[in-house]
């Protein structure tokens, strides 16, 4: 079922989280409880942001129920829903991201200067599905996707809170919030600064081991760039035979990108 063996241990583990979620909302009522739990998952939820992306430029499985299930219950965690990066990302972002006048992840202000970390995490997540919407003009197909699965999962997640409240706000619906927050946060610090015309330049690149088991690989970010749709497993070995085109100054090997 699963198109890479790679898959299996990460996906294993995020939908083992979804039904650690679960059983609390289902048996906690204790609004302490359910906010320490909130705030000690805000850093291994944030984790989760990386598979997500990694799924939506090339999807999990091979049937689309699956893939569909799975961006539910990714949704849950990180606030993106289906199609929502596959049209802001992939479609925006890996298509704009030397022009920032048209970046959906623009880190310039209008004026030509630079945001702040917080500020552009700010923006680009408050704006993630508008500008998703935009661009989701030029692709009907996946812009249906996108209408249909988003109305069915903030649906299914607004039922979840008119059934238990307190424990879906704390649960669901603060997590994702704060899912798309760091997503758009974990964002900044991959190009921000980089004024350039080549894909080999415009990237910070992690090596940190740590760094890339947590996240699929994400600090081989140049590697990502030239080959989008390549697996995140493979980027390792494609970063290898680019790295003598990449500056030294690009390539990082601390643990927080």
């Amino acid at each position: 079922m699963f198109k890479h063996a790679a898959d299996r241990i990460p996906v294993t583990l995020i939908l083992a989280l979804n039904t650690l979620d679960f059983c609390l909302y289902f048996l906690v009522d204790n609004p302490y409880v359910l906010g320490l739990y909130f705030y000690a998952m805000i850093i291994p939820k944030s984790q989760i942001c990386a598979w997500n992306h990694h799924h939506q430029h090339t999807s999990t499985f091979r049937l689309t129920l699956p893939n569909r299930l799975l961006e539910f219950f990714y949704a849950l965690h990180t606030g993106v829903s289906t199609n929502l990066w596959v049209l802001h990302h992939v479609y925006g972002h890996h298509r704009h991201y030397l022009d920032q006048t048209r970046d959906e992840s623009r880190w310039l202000r209008k004026d030509g200067t630079q945001m702040g970390e917080l500020e552009y995490s700010l923006i680009v997540a408050a704006t993630a599905y508008y500008r998703g919407y935009k661009v989701a003009k030029d692709y009907p197909k996946e812009q249906k996707q996108f209408f249909f699965y988003s109305a069915l999962t903030f649906t299914l997640v607004a039922l979840l809170v008119v059934y238990r409240p307190i424990p879906g706000l704390l649960v669901f619906i603060l997590p994702m919030l704060m899912g798309l927050f760091l997503t758009a946060w974990a964002t900044y610090d991959h190009h921000a600064g980089l004024k350039a015309d080549d894909d080999y330049k415009a990237s910070y690149n992690n090596l940190n081991p740590l760094f890339n088991l947590l996240t699929g690989n994400l600090g081989y970010h140049t590697a990502h760039h030239l080959k989008g749709g390549l697996h995140w497993s493979k980027l390792p070995q494609l970063h290898e035979k680019i790295k003598h085109k990449i500056p030294d100054e690009l390539i990082l090997k601390s643990l927080v990108s």
